[in-house]
């Protein structure tokens, strides 16, 4: 999790992902076929009825239990109300680790698909809610209760320390927070906090997280699509998220081998759009949209949670990226980051600090690179490089001073963002709430002796924060030999994230009330849901 000019939310290597599909992987399915597959090969396991012909399963969880490494899952149309945290719980220390799931995927290399991304639901609804995805209080399901007699809450569909798994062209919605780790609606989980990595390799695709209600931030839904302690190669592709109180994505605890790209994500009406804490080495995040959110984008570096630190965008081993021909493979590109002024989204814990109206947030972090980007209509800045000030008690291993932090009376451990580099951006329309220092893009730097970001070739007609940025650091790496405030910066994004009084005269949006977004009718389906599946009745 996080706190501060950084708010993060939970606040291997190779330089780019390869995704290698074999020629059977690729093979068209056959509409004439019977029988699910041959006894020598992977089998097809189908959940429900589709066109007319029952599948053998009437559950998913029987299905995936069923199912061996290589075997595939395929969904029909439906409202499916899973429910294997109530039938078949886990044990304790699994819980505390995240495995409390409605749906929980445990056998490697499987491939789990609905035949409609929207018209397949997985929901975290009682059985007797009337319709699918029913924001109606009475309708939730809050889990099973511990022996402190509090409601745990409930995870979605998690693959827990298994390599290999897919999930694709589904819907997910309302599994809710409680006092163990939940409130997840697809997650990729190598063993939440362990500071470990317990999975490698992992593929989403066409994928919908939402929830419809809202009660209180104890019981919302934080995450969407969520991988930790994951090492790729992985790919999440054709993503959208919307309506939590942390992020519509994270990925975090992941080190240096996290590995992953991100290609056609659209996160908003959340806290933040996207988060990841100590996320580093080869992360490559293009041609998504992030907007109404309260911070569209934010990356930190934490040592009170998701060990281990730092989030380092350096390529592992020295390595050089194809993409950036220079040693930082961390590359956010070609997005779309407008709009997030939203105050009325769910939010809660230090995602709660994101800075509205902020289009993306570097804290603390190192050897990123954002270029390429469109930045527009973020009512206070663009961008903002700041520290992560981090108050919280050191994870097991870590302490600050260990990772570059310099202890700041109020402030915490503070870990300045170093080595990042923001070239070739167009913003247009920001900073336009008019309070001093808001403006296209932002640095703050406390602690002088650390690699300095670079500010480069970006259309800012709305300056910057201090006003010369890229004149006075045009190029990365030479370490600095002061701090630098900002000027009114520093105030202003204390008073904007509440974690400062304001000034006299300073504007920035009051929440009022949390409103929960319908989902947009515009979500693509995967064309061919039976590509690269053997053959079987449906396909």
């Amino acid at each position: 999790m996080h706190r501060l000019l950084g708010w993060n939310d939970r606040g291997v290597v190779r330089s780019a992902v390869a995704v290698v599909l074999t020629a059977a992987t690729l093979a068209a399915c056959s509409s004439s076929s019977t029988s699910p597959t041959s006894a020598s090969g992977p089998k097809v396991l189908l959940v429900g009825t589709y066109r007319g012909k029952a599948g053998q399963y009437t559950t998913v969880e029987a299905a995936v239990k069923a199912a061996r490494p290589g075997d595939w899952v395929l969904i029909a149309p439906g409202d499916y109300h899973v429910a294997a945290d109530h039938t078949s719980p886990v044990s304790s220390d699994k819980v505390e680790l995240g495995a409390n799931a409605g749906l929980l995927i445990t056998t490697p290399k499987i491939h789990l698909r609905g035949m409609d991304r929207n018209k397949v639901i997985i929901d975290g609804d009682l059985p007797s809610a009337p319709t699918p995805c029913d924001p109606a209080a009475k309708y939730q399901d809050l889990g099973t209760k511990g022996a402190d007699g509090k409601a745990q809450g409930r995870n979605g569909v998690v693959v827990f320390q298994t390599d290999g798994v897919s999930v694709e062209n589904l819907t997910t919605c309302n599994f809710l927070a409680g006092s163990k780790p939940s409130g997840n609606e697809i997650w990729w989980n190598g063993g939440d906090g362990s500071g470990t990595i317990g999975m490698v390799g992992y593929t989403g695709r066409y994928l919908t997280a939402t929830s419809t209600y809202f009660g209180t931030e104890d019981t919302a839904a934080q995450y969407g699509i969520f991988a930790s302690n994951a090492a790729g190669p992985a790919l999440l592709d054709q993503t959208y998220a919307s309506n939590f109180n942390d992020s519509g994505m994270y990925i975090g605890a992941c080190q240096q081998v996290c590995d992953v790209t991100v290609d056609h994500a659209w996160l908003e009406y959340s806290a933040l759009g996207y988060s990841g804490t100590n996320s580093g080495g080869a992360i490559v995040i293009k041609r998504s949209e992030f907007d109404n959110n309260e911070d569209g984008f934010d990356t930190n570096t934490s040592i009170s949670g998701d060990p281990t630190a730092p989030q380092d965008g350096a390529c592992p081993n020295n390595g050089i990226s194809p993409i950036t021909h220079t040693h930082s493979c961390w590359v956010f590109m070609d997005n779309n980051v407008h709009d997030n002024n939203n105050p009325n989204t769910p939010r809660a814990g230090s995602a709660a600090a994101g800075p509205y109206g902020t289009g993306m947030t570097i804290a603390g972090a190192r050897n990123d690179t954002i270029m390429h980007n469109t930045f527009s209509n973020n009512g206070a800045w663009g961008l903002l490089v700041v520290p992560y000030p981090d108050s919280g008690t050191p994870s097991p291993g870590q302490s600050c001073a260990g990772f570059g932090g310099v202890q700041f009376p109020g402030l915490g451990c503070v870990l300045d963002s170093q080595g990042n580099a923001i070239l070739n951006n167009t913003f247009s329309h920001n900073g336009y709430f008019g309070n001093p220092s808001n403006s296209d893009f932002g640095q703050i730097t406390l602690t002088p002796g650390q690699p300095r970001n670079c500010f480069s070739g970006n259309v800012a007609p709305d300056s910057s924060a201090p006003a010369d940025l890229e004149q006075i650091q045009p190029t990365c790496g030479p370490l600095t030999t002061a701090g630098n405030t900002g000027g009114a910066l520093l105030v202003q994004v204390l008073c904007d994230s509440g974690f400062g009084d304001c000034p006299a005269g300073a504007h920035y949006p009051t929440p009022t009330k949390v409103v929960m977004a319908p989902l947009p009718s515009t979500l693509a389906t995967m064309p061919n849901p039976c590509q690269g599946v053997p053959a079987n009745p449906w396909c």
